[in-house]
C-alpha cells in the first residue's frame, strides 16, 4: 500500500473513486514548507519555506498507484513523484506527492480552480486556505492572484 497526498483534482471523492477504484481516503493532511502553484493550467506545488499547501491523505493499492501515474502523465513528464512528509494532525508520515515538473502558463485550466474548491470545502480544509484558492479561480478579481498564480 501507498499513503499519496492529493492536493488538486485527486481531492475529489468521486473523480479519485472513478480512477483508483481501491483507495481509501484517510482524511486531510498538510505538506509544510511547501506552497500550492499552477503549472500548464494544473495545480502543482513548489518548495517555499514558510508556506502549507493543505490536501487529503489517500492510501492506494499497487493497482490504484499504476492508474494514478497514468492519469499524472509522468511518462509526458508533467509531474515527477516525490515522498514528501505530511501532517495529519494525529501523526506525520511520508506519503507520495506528485510535483510539476516545469514551468507553464500560470493560469488554471477551465473549471478546474472551482473544481479544487469545491472539494477543499468538501473535505472541510481551513477557510482561510480555501479562500486562498478561490483567489486564483479565473472569476476571481483580485489581482495579485490573477498576476502570480500561486499561494502560500
Amino acid at each position: 500500500m501507498t499513503l499519496y497526498f492529493a492536493y488538486g483534482a485527486n481531492m475529489e471523492r468521486a473523480a479519485m473513486r472513478r480512477r483508483c477504484t481501491g483507495a481509501r481516503a484517510l482524511g486531510p493532511a498538510s505538506l509544510r514548507g511547501w506552497r500550492y502553484v499552477i503549472v500548464d493550467g494544473y495545480g502543482s506545488v513548489a518548495p517555499a519555506a514558510g508556506c502549507c499547501v493543505f490536501g487529503v491523505l489517500w492510501r492506494l493499492t499497487p493497482r490504484d498507484l499504476a492508474a494514478l501515474n497514468a492519469f499524472e502523465s509522468l511518462d509526458s513528464g508533467l509531474y515527477r513523484r516525490a515522498l514528501l512528509t505530511v501532517d495529519t494532525g494525529r501523526q506525520r508520515t511520508r506519503a507520495l506527492v506528485y510535483v510539476g515538473r516545469r514551468e507553464g502558463s500560470r493560469r488554471p485550466r477551465p473549471g478546474y480552480q472551482e473544481r479544487l474548491v469545491a472539494a477543499a470545502e468538501d473535505w472541510r480544509l481551513p477557510p482561510r486556505y480555501i479562500a486562498q484558492l478561490r483567489r486564483l479561480a479565473p472569476g476571481y478579481r483580485g489581482a495579485r492572484a490573477a498576476e502570480t498564480g500561486e499561494i502560500g
